[in-house]
């Protein structure tokens, strides 16, 4: 071959191979800078972001009933199992929408298990043109704060008009003997302890009504727990003489407790109220005072008809009697346990109760206490003396010490009976 004509395909192919890797480096270069197109997501981002702040439970359904997306308290309330939106009442809901793409709003109860429910306000609303958001609120608090409300005025309407019916007849018949002065004393008497009772439930509602939110009280005192003590035996003395009870008490040194001096003397009133009340004549009622590691406990304890163990768990109740027989015969309002368990709520203690048919009960209200009391027990601590001291008006020893010491050592713990000393405690 002519060299020069092999030097113009030389020279050609090499002007071919270059431009051939020139276009392929810039092909490389600029499928580097191509973004791949992404797939669509299920859910729209901002959907996920404004679903998240709700404070609803939130579901997300496509076009198969199939769930996308579950907020977290969706899942804790069982409202989807896998995939699935397990209540069918809802899955309706949701088929309802996709149908019409009208918004829709309904209240479910879920079954939880045998005897639990929860009440649900569901709204479904179409969220794209494949899903649906499932958005559920529990209103079970609503619903059980109403029922309660409820229940409280028809049970106040019932208790009221139970005393102003006895006082309307008594009226009548004091009219109608007139002529007989026996008589209108006996009617007249009769009016008044309705009128007591009257006057003495609407007290009671009032007190339940300030109570009943349990919020800590404001401005708290110190008070001293053995002049409540003291006062709430004073104030029940007269009905325990009339029918042949003792009240024995034991208290502490330098117990004291922040908060309200006249709703705690309430409480304890109720308690030493009811232990005489549904006790047997000549029988014995003990009020006992004592400093329990960070706690005061103040217990109640009674020779009583006591209460059976299935009722031990409604006694707290509003209006609640176990007895109602005996309750009308006692003057009893079914208010004094539920306004205790509120007046130590909103003190930051609680109550306690053990209690046994023909045994009698124990009712304990447990209290923080007060710096000073908590002072006063370090110190005595610190002193290492051991002894326990005797009680107040008492002497160190003897009987009615050893029943008091008994009776001071006394726990009440749900569930399990306490010691009951040999003696009552004597004051």
């Amino acid at each position: 071959m002519d060299p020069n004509v092999a030097f113009v395909f030389g020279a050609a192919f090499g002007l071919l191979l270059g431009a051939g890797v020139a276009y392929a480096w810039r092909y490389s270069e600029r499928a580097q800078t191509i973004v791949p197109p992404q797939p669509e997501p299920e859910v729209p981002v901002g959907a996920v972001a404004v679903l998240s702040v709700l404070r609803s439970s939130a579901v997300i359904v496509d076009a198969a009933e199939r769930v996308v997306k579950a907020s977290a308290p969706a899942h804790a309330m069982g409202l989807v199992q896998d995939t699935r939106l397990e209540n069918p009442a809802m899955r309706e809901l949701v088929r309802q929408v996709r149908r019409d793409g009208q918004v829709r709003e309904d209240e479910i109860v879920l079954r939880l298990g045998h005897r639990r429910q929860r009440h649900v306000l569901v709204r479904v609303a179409p969220l794209t043109s494949r899903l649906v958001v499932v958005l559920v609120d529990d209103r079970t608090r609503e619903r059980h704060v109403e029922r309660i409300r409820r229940d409280f005025v028809a049970n106040v309407s019932h208790e009221l008009k139970t005393p102003v019916g006895a006082l309307n007849l008594l009226a009548e018949a004091v009219a109608e003997a007139h002529d007989d002065p026996e008589a209108v004393v006996r009617f007249a008497g009769r009016m008044q302890r309705e009128g007591e009772r009257l006057t003495r439930l609407v007290q009671q509602i009032i007190e339940l009504s300030r109570l009943q939110g349990d919020d800590l009280v404001d401005e708290p005192q110190e008070v001293d727990v053995a002049r409540l003590v003291r006062a709430s035996v004073e104030a029940n003395g007269t009905d325990a003489e009339l029918r042949g009870i003792d009240i024995a008490m034991r208290c502490d040194d330098e117990l004291y407790v922040l908060g309200d001096p006249s709703q705690l003397l309430q409480a304890l009133n109720n308690l030493v109220e009811n232990a005489v009340a549904y006790s047997p004549e000549r029988t014995h009622v003990s009020v006992v005072a004592e400093h329990h590691d960070e706690d005061v406990q103040v217990t109640v304890r009674d020779q009583g008809i006591g209460i059976p163990a299935p009722e031990l768990e409604r006694i707290f109740e509003r209006f609640y009697r176990v007895d109602p027989a005996r309750s009308r015969s006692t003057g009893g309002t079914g208010l004094g346990l539920s306004i205790v368990k509120h007046v130590a709520a909103s003190h930051g203690g609680s109550v306690e109760v053990w209690s046994e048919p023909g045994e009698g009960s124990s009712f304990t209200l447990v209290l923080p206490a007060a710096a000073r009391t908590r002072e006063d027990a370090e110190g005595s601590d610190a002193e290492g003396s051991g002894e326990t001291p005797p009680p107040a008006g008492g002497e160190a020893d003897g009987p009615a010490a050893e029943a008091g010491r008994a009776a001071h050592h006394v726990r009440t713990v749900p569930g399990i009976a306490p010691v009951r000393p040999t003696q009552e405690v004597r004051p």
